[in-house]
C-alpha cells in the first residue's frame, strides 16, 4: 500500500480547499461562532479542522471511503488483519474487544493488573472475571504481568472461560511473553486480547519489545495519544486471526462508541502511521539512544536507583521492558515519589509520568531530545539536593503480594449497581466494596466492586492517601469513607 498517503489529512485539506458551507454540525461553523477568547487560546486551526466524518470529509454515503482507506493503511503499517479507529480512547477499545469475546455471564481469564478501564468493562457487561495473578515482586513492592504458566493453570480450573486479557507492558514499562501466552489459548481455541496502551510504537523498531500482533494476539488495544503522536483519545484497536469476527468487533465498537467521532482525532491517527512508516526507524534509534544516555546520568544521581532489566526481567518476573519507560526508586532519599513528584512539578514546571510510595517515572517518545532531558535531568539533581526538605515522608502501609490478594464475593456489576450504603473505612473491613478504589497513576484498582475488603487493604489505601495518594474514582477521595454492598 502507498503509506505516502495520509486520507484523512488529505480529505480535509480538501474540505478546505472546496469552500464549503456548512449547515451541519459543529455548531461553531468553522470557528466564527466561537468566543474570540477561546480561539486566543485555541487556536484558529482547531476549529477549522473540527469538521464532520461525513458530510464533511466524506458525502453522507462514505463513498469515498475517507476512514476505510485510512484503517486499512493502520493495519498494513503493523502487519493487523483489520484496524478500527476509536476517539474514545483505549478505555472504549478495550470494554468493545472484551465484549466481542465475552457476554453476560460468561468467563473470561483477566490478569489481576488489569486499568480500571477492565473492571469498567466487567461491570457493563456482567462478564465473570476469573482473575490471574501477577507476578508480584514483594522486595519491590510492584506488578509484572502474570505469566503463561498462570493463564495455563486459570484455564484447567475453568475450562469454559471464552478468552483471556493480558495487560502488557504495564505502565511500569514490563512486559510479558505474549508468545507463550497466545500459545496457552489457541491450543484451546480461545482467543488472547492484549491491552498493549502503552505499547503504540513497539511495531516500529526491532530495539523495542514484541508487540502484540506479532506474538499472536487475537485482539491487540493501543493508545497512540500515550507514546505516539496521537491527540489526547486517540486509540486504535487491530485484529487478526479467525477467533474474534471482524463484524462482531466492530459492532461492539458501534455499541460503545460515539455517533459523532472527532475528524482531529482521526487526522492524528492517520498522519501518525505516515510518520511512523516513514521515519519511525529513525526517530526510535535517536529515542532509544537518547534513553540509554539519560538512565546512565540518572544512576549518577545521588539517592536515585534506575530499574533496568537486571531488576525487571527474568525468573518470576517480566520477560522484556521498554527501556522508554525510565522508573527511578528513590527509598534511599527517605522520601515518598508522590512528595518528591509534587515538589518537581512546583519547582521545575515538570510533571513526571506516574508516582507512587518509592518511586516516580519519566515517560520518553520520539518527541523527546537533548533540550528536553537536559531539563529532566535538572530537577532530578535538584530533589536529591532537597530531599531533606521532604522528610519525613508519611509511612504507606504496602500488604504482601498475599494480603492484596482479595475475595471476589459478587459479580463486578451485581456490587455496583445494587444497594449500597456509604460508612466509615475502619467499619467497611469484611465488607463487600461497591466502588473501584484505584491509585492512579497508574490506575490499577487495589479494590474492586464485588471485592470483599480486609483491614491491609482499608489501611493501604488511608496511609496511602496520607501520604499523597490520589483516589480519583472513590466517592470519597480521601478514602475517610467507603461504598459498600448494603446488608439486609
Amino acid at each position: 500500500m502507498d503509506h505516502s498517503k495520509a486520507p484523512v489529512l488529505e480529505a480535509l485539506a480538501a474540505y478546505h480547499a472546496s469552500g464549503q458551507t456548512p449547515f451541519t454540525p459543529p455548531g461553531h461553523k468553522q470557528a466564527r461562532g466561537a468566543d474570540p477568547r477561546v480561539r486566543a487560546v485555541l487556536g484558529e486551526a482547531v476549529f477549522h479542522s473540527d469538521v464532520l466524518a461525513t458530510s464533511g470529509l466524506d458525502d453522507r454515503r462514505s463513498s469515498r471511503g475517507v476512514l476505510d482507506e485510512a484503517q486499512a493503511l493502520m493495519a498494513d503499517a503493523v502487519g493487523a488483519r483489520h484496524t478500527f479507529f476509536s476517539t474514545c480512547g483505549s478505555s472504549l477499545s478495550v470494554k468493545a474487544a472484551m465484549l466481542s469475546v465475552a457476554g453476560p455471564h460468561e468467563k473470561l481469564l483477566v490478569g489481576r493488573d488489569a486499568h480500571k478501564s477492565v473492571v469498567s468493562g466487567l461491570i457493563l457487561s456482567g462478564i465473570k472475571p476469573v482473575w490471574v495473578e501477577p507476578q508480584w515482586d514483594a522486595e519491590r513492592h510492584l506488578a509484572h504481568p502474570p505469566s503463561a504458566e498462570a493463564f495455563a493453570a486459570a484455564f484447567e480450573e475453568h475450562p469454559e472461560a471464552r478468552g483471556a486479557l493480558v495487560t502488557s507492558p504495564t505502565p511500569y514499562g514490563t512486559c510479558v511473553d505474549l508468545s507463550a501466552i497466545a500459545a496457552v489459548c489457541h491450543a484451546r481455541n480461545k482467543p488472547v486480547i492484549v491491552d498493549e496502551a502503552w505499547g503504540a510504537h513497539l511495531p516500529f523498531h526491532d530495539g523495542l519489545p514484541t508487540w502484540a500482533m506479532d506474538a499472536g494476539a487475537d485482539v491487540c488495544v493501543t493508545s497512540v495519544h500515550k507514546m505516539g503522536s496521537g491527540l489526547e483519545q486517540g486509540s486504535v484497536f487491530h485484529l487478526q486471526g479467525d477467533l474474534v469476527k471482524p463484524e462482531v468487533l466492530k459492532g461492539r465498537e458501534d455499541l460503545l462508541g460515539t455517533t459523532s467521532p472527532s475528524v482531529l482525532l482521526y487526522a492524528a491517527l492517520d498522519g501518525w502511521r505516515r510518520q511512523m512508516v516513514e521515519h519511525g526507524k529513525t526517530l526510535y534509534d535517536h529515542a532509544l539512544a537518547l534513553a540509554a544516555d539519560v538512565r546512565t546520568q540518572i544512576a549518577a544521581i545521588d539517592g536515585m536507583h534506575v530499574h533496568g532489566r537486571d531488576d525487571f526481567c527474568g525468573p518470576d518476573r517480566a520477560a522484556d521492558m521498554d527501556p522508554l519507560q525510565i522508573i527511578i526508586d528513590i527509598t534511599t532519599l527517605e522520601t515518598t515519589g508522590y512528595r518528591a513528584a509534587d515538589w518537581i512539578r512546583e519547582h521545575h514546571q515538570v510533571n513526571l509520568h506516574l508516582s507512587d510510595h518509592r518511586r516516580i517515572s519519566a515517560q520518553l517518545t520520539h518527541a523527546d531530545d537533548e533540550n528536553t532531558t537536559a531539563i529532566l535531568l535538572a530537577a532530578l539533581r535538584d530533589v536529591s539536593a532537597h530531599a531533606g526538605d521532604l522528610r519525613p515522608a508519611p509511612r504507606v502501609d504496602v500488604p504482601s503480594p498475599s494480603r492484596l490478594r482479595l475475595e471476589q464475593a459478587m459479580l463486578p456489576r451485581d456490587a455496583f449497581f445494587g444497594r449500597t450504603e456509604q460508612i466509615p473505612a475502619e467499619r467497611a473491613i469484611g465488607r463487600i466494596s461497591a466502588e473501584m478504589l484505584t491509585p492512579y497513576p497508574p490506575g490499577i484498582p487495589a479494590a474492586l466492586p464485588g471485592e470483599r475488603l480486609t483491614a491491609d487493604i482499608v489501611q493501604y489505601l488511608r496511609t496511602g492517601v496520607e501520604a499523597g495518594m490520589v483516589v480519583p474514582d472513590a466517592v470519597d477521595t480521601e478514602a475517610k469513607t467507603l461504598r459498600v454492598v448494603a446488608e439486609d
